[in-house]
């Protein structure tokens, strides 16, 4: 054996029915040397990682199939560059192969599937020997026969799936639900048999009544036909819904993948446009997007300004205003003018490729509430099948009753199928996720939910999280005698020339207040300390206090008391002169959002503690909390980029269960520290990766939303689970004891598994 590198795959597993399925090929494919391997019931997907040498995808495949299920991967290798799609996007044709590839199963009807077909047959054989065996005025000399018609093709072949299935398992020594299904209705239709051609059933005059009880009486003279034509139906049923639940559970992800632009007006060197695909597209190629047309990837505009509709992406319904050197994501919608956009990140690369694999990782991995579960159900079903063995010897002894001990028995074989428990979490994860997608709310994982159960204080980033991250002018103090607008004026266009944060700032703000600012003649930056330059005939000097007490200039107390006010709010002090004399101060500050204080409130209202953490100066932290409604005693100010993660680790020990926002790469190490981290979706890559939780827009009213629905979605799992659990647990004790009919036993297994996925399906409604 070689070590490599470890690699990562995607397979669609086909024939999977329960969690007994998913749990057996989990364990399979993990006792290979090397590998880690998660498998989704919902999604019909392993997630495998190898980190050796001799494991090939084949390999797997074969580990797969020898179980008696299918497997194909899910994800094609990247297309050779010869046929026209080099940079690594994926063509159309590839795209379709990756997706398209799930194989059919009894559990997830899909076009050319026969469950559908089963289901309509089945039932419409179905009803009348229900009807026949529950209503005795309906009993006619020989009624019994017609049944046996009638049942026969809805237990050979309705039940087909089952058994072949069961068959499968059989050959390599497993059980599941298939195997409780197929050995439940195969006894109730032999036993049928049995009275019918030897027993006293198939006399003319027979008659038998029906009840939710097993029933009592001459074995010869029972039947239960309606057993297993309704258990076989009631189950097609069952999964029919599922199958369609579990899609629109999947709608989300589905309507992301779809979200991107299929062609594109790509612009020739010679300034002609032609039209091609999408994913022809390579980094540094431009294209025009004209009004109403989606971007076609990630990208900065070169020409033309507009805005840009990224609801789709971010839920955000106010557009965002670009103009030449804004950067604009794929997919979204050009609401205005003209533009042309230059690729910067193409195929696999982009940030809607980037979302889509989150939200598809998230659901495809499990909670552990939900391996709990599968552990469960790995030893469940051959469990049951002893129990149901035991019931029939122990009621056959202690009555003597064989009818009631039999129908006990196959009850037993019904009742107990675990399928809920193995839909409990996936359902729940799809939905969720994918809702969360919709919101702008990216989940990586399973145990993110389980995190936000623990955390009771939230640790916010103030430069980019609670703030804008922007320096902008927020107060002009003008000497007395000074007008405030020509103080404006000349600042601003000394200020212009500067490239500085501060500068720009000062002469962005000059321009909105006091209109076009004149131009500079001399102009001549001071490092550390400001510029100066001649404006209009005067001598103008822009910066600390410094740059004018080195000049020999006087600083007025009005100036001095200004300055004094500026830092205090936690704004940076700009002093201003001309001509020898000091003419007063603007204020400039990294401002406020204006949700902020919004979204501290609402984690406030989850019961959560807010902090402020930064790098910035103990009175711009101050001012920025105060804004926001934070405690003064929940301020960490003038903290290095590499001490963020001791403060975490600080307040961790302290027994707190801490959440982290950020959106820098300076954060990226605290995010990953945290018990939570919630990265900024306009902030670094960096920072991105770090977190548990992507806010797709800048908004940290979000963080507040991504913290209700992970604990929904938690909720909503243990809620399912609690079900699933719960209804085995009290089912198998009435059905043991003789106090459930084998038929009623198979509608409320096939209920137990359609109410878990419509409880997950009131995700889709969360705001």
């Amino acid at each position: 054996m070689t070590d490599a590198p470890p690699t990562d795959i995607d397979l669609a597993i086909g024939g999977m029915t329960c969690a007994a399925c998913s749990a057996r090929i989990e364990k399979k494919l993990n006792r290979l040397d090397g590998v880690t391997a998660t498998v989704n019931l919902a999604t019909e997907k392993a997630k495998i990682s190898y980190a050796n040498a001799d494991i090939t995808p084949q390999t797997l495949i074969d580990t797969i199939t020898k179980l008696g299920y299918t497997a194909e991967a899910t994800i094609q290798p990247p297309p050779d560059p010869a046929r026209g799609a080099g940079n690594g996007a994926i063509s159309h044709d590839d795209a379709a192969a990756a997706t398209d590839t799930v194989t059919p199963t009894a559990s997830s009807p899909a076009p050319g599937t026969p469950i559908a077909q089963r289901l309509s047959v089945s039932a419409l054989l179905t009803v009348p020997v229900i009807l026949l065996a529950m209503i005795p005025a309906l009993q006619f000399d020989n009624w019994q026969w017609l049944s046996l018609t009638l049942a026969a093709p809805v237990v050979v072949w309705g039940g087909l799936p089952f058994h072949r299935a069961a068959w499968t398992n059989a050959r390599h020594g497993a059980a599941t639900m298939d195997t409780l299904v197929s050995l439940g209705t195969l006894a109730a239709f032999g036993w049928s048999l049995w009275a019918l051609f030897l027993g006293d059933a198939g006399m003319p005059g027979m008659r038998h009544g029906f009840t939710f009880v097993t029933e009592r009486g001459g074995a010869s003279s029972t039947i239960y036909l309606e057993v297993a034509s309704g258990v076989v139906t009631f189950i097609l049923v069952g999964r029919c819904l599922e199958a369609r639940a579990r899609r629109s559970a999947g709608a989300a992800l589905r309507a992301l993948l779809e979200l991107g632009a299929k062609d594109v007006a790509l612009l020739a060197a010679d300034g002609t446009e032609v039209r091609v695909p999408a994913d022809r597209l390579a980094p540094g190629d431009r294209f025009v997007v004209r009004p109403g047309e989606k971007i076609a990837t990630d990208g900065t505009v070169v020409e033309g300004v507009s805005a840009v509709d990224a609801s789709v992406l971010t839920g955000e319904s106010v557009p965002v205003d670009v103009a030449v050197g804004s950067a604009v994501t794929g997919a979204t919608v050009n609401a205005g003018g003209r533009l042309v956009v230059e690729a910067t990140r193409v195929g696999a690369d982009t940030r809607l490729a980037q979302m889509a694999r989150l939200v598809e990782d998230a659901q495809t991995g499990k909670a552990q509430v939900q391996r709990l579960a599968d552990r469960v159900s790995a030893v469940f079903v051959p469990v049951v099948v002893a129990i149901a063995l035991g019931t029939l010897v122990v009621r056959l002894l202690a009555t003597g009753d064989t009818t009631a001990a039999f129908s006990s028995a196959v009850a037993v074989l019904i009742i107990a199928c675990p399928c809920a428990l193995g839909l409990a979490t996936p359902t729940a994860l799809m939905v969720g996720t994918g809702r969360g997608a919709q919101l702008g709310i990216l989940i990586k994982g399973p145990e993110v939910l389980e995190a936000t159960r623990a955390v009771d204080t939230v640790v916010l980033d103030k430069t980019g999280t609670v703030t804008t991250g922007r320096m902008a002018l927020i107060a002009v103090h003008a000497v007395e005698g000074v007008d405030e607008k020509e103080l404006l004026r000349l600042a601003g266009a000394v200020e212009h020339a500067s490239e500085h944060p501060v500068a720009r700032a000062v002469a962005a703000g000059a321009a909105d207040r006091a209109g076009e600012l004149p131009a500079v003649e001399g102009f001549d930056s001071v490092p550390g300390l400001g510029v100066r330059g001649t404006v209009e005939g005067r001598a103008v000097l822009v910066g600390r206090e410094r740059l004018l007490v080195d000049a020999g200039i006087e600083l007025p107390p009005a100036v001095t008391a200004a300055r004094q006010t500026a830092e205090a709010e936690g704004g940076t002090a700009v002093t201003v002169a001309w001509d020898g004399v000091a003419r007063g101060v603007l204020a400039v500050a990294d401002t406020v959002k204006e949700t902020s204080a919004r979204a501290v409130a609402d984690l406030r209202s989850l019961g959560l503690t807010p902090m402020l953490l930064t790098g910035d100066n103990r009175a711009a932290a101050l001012a920025a909390a105060r804004a926001v409604g934070i405690d003064p005693g929940d301020v960490i100010a003038e903290v290095l980029p590499q001490d963020k993660v001791e403060v975490i680790r600080r307040l961790r020990a302290e027994g707190r269960g801490v959440a982290m926002v950020g959106d820098g790469v300076n954060d990226a190490a605290a995010l990953a520290t945290a018990d939570l981290g919630l990265a900024m979706g306009t902030g670094t890559d960096a920072a991105i990766e770090a977190g548990d939780l992507t806010l797709v827009r800048g908004d940290l009213r979000v963080a507040a939303d991504a913290i209700r629905l992970s604990r929904r979605t938690l909720a909503t799992i243990k809620g399912n689970l609690c079900w699933a659990f719960g209804y085995n647990v009290a089912a198998l004790p009435l059905a043991a004891a003789g106090l459930l009919n084998p038929m009623i036993a198979g509608a409320a297994m096939a209920f137990s598994s359609v109410f878990v996925v419509t409880n997950s399906l009131r995700l889709r409604r969360f705001i």
